[in-house]
C-alpha cells in the first residue's frame, strides 16, 4: 500500500487494469467511471456481471458466498483481459473482498492489477445504502461484507483512500498514485 505524493505527475500508464474496490456503497461505481473518464479509458461495472440468481440471492438479503462470487470473478475477469489486450487501459468497480479474489482477477487480467480500496465507516455506508435507489445490495448484507472483507496487503499493488472525501478528490489522489506506479 502507498502514500500519493501530492505533487506527482500525471504520464501515460503501460497495459493496467485498475479495480476500484471496497464494500458496498464506498463509491466504487462513482469513482470509478470518473477515473476511466479523466483516463480516456473503458469503464466497467462489474455489478452488473452478477447472474439473475446472485441479484436475486443479495435482493433477499442473503450473502454471496465463494461459490456465488467465482462465476462472477471469472466473468469480470475475462472482460478486463479483453479489454486490457485490445484497448490497454481499463477501470473497473468490484467489490474485490477477499485477497483470493483479486489473485484471481489478477490471473484472469494477464497483465498489471492496481486496486483501489474505497473506505469509511459503517454509519456513512448505511446511510449511502438506505438512500440510493434501483439498486439491489440492501443495507442489511453490510455485515456480511465487512466479515469477508480483507484489506489489501503490503505485497498487492493498492491504495487506500478515505471514500467520504469529494469523488474528484479521489480521483486526483487515483491518478497521481497511477502515475507514480507507471
Amino acid at each position: 500500500m502507498d502514500r500519493v505524493q501530492p505533487d506527482s505527475q500525471i504520464k501515460p500508464m503501460a497495459p493496467t487494469a485498475v479495480v476500484v474496490m471496497g464494500v458496498s456503497g464506498s463509491g466504487k461505481s462513482t469513482l470509478g467511471s470518473l477515473l476511466a473518464q479523466e483516463l480516456g479509458c473503458r469503464f466497467v461495472e462489474g455489478d452488473e456481471l452478477h447472474t439473475p440468481a446472485n441479484i436475486e440471492k443479495m435482493s433477499r438479503g442473503e450473502p454471496l458466498n465463494d461459490a456465488d462470487r467465482w462465476p462472477w470473478l471469472d466473468r469480470l475477469g475475462k472482460v478486463l483481459h479483453d479489454v486490457v489486450e485490445q484497448e490497454g487501459l481499463v477501470v473497473a468497480a468490484c467489490s474485490a473482498l477477499k485477497y483470493c479474489y483479486r489473485e484471481r482477477l489478477g490471473a484472469a487480467v494477464g497483465a498489471p492489477v492496481a486496486f483501489i480500496m474505497l473506505e469509511t465507516d459503517r454509519e456513512e455506508l448505511s446511510r449511502r445504502l438506505n438512500s440510493r435507489e434501483n439498486h439491489y445490495m440492501p443495507a442489511s448484507l453490510l455485515a456480511s461484507q465487512f466479515d469477508a472483507l480483507e484489506r489489501p496487503f503490503e505485497s498487492e499493488r493498492a491504495l487506500i483512500l478515505d471514500a467520504s472525501l469529494p469523488p474528484e478528490t479521489l480521483c486526483r489522489a487515483s491518478r497521481e498514485w497511477l502515475a507514480a506506479r507507471g
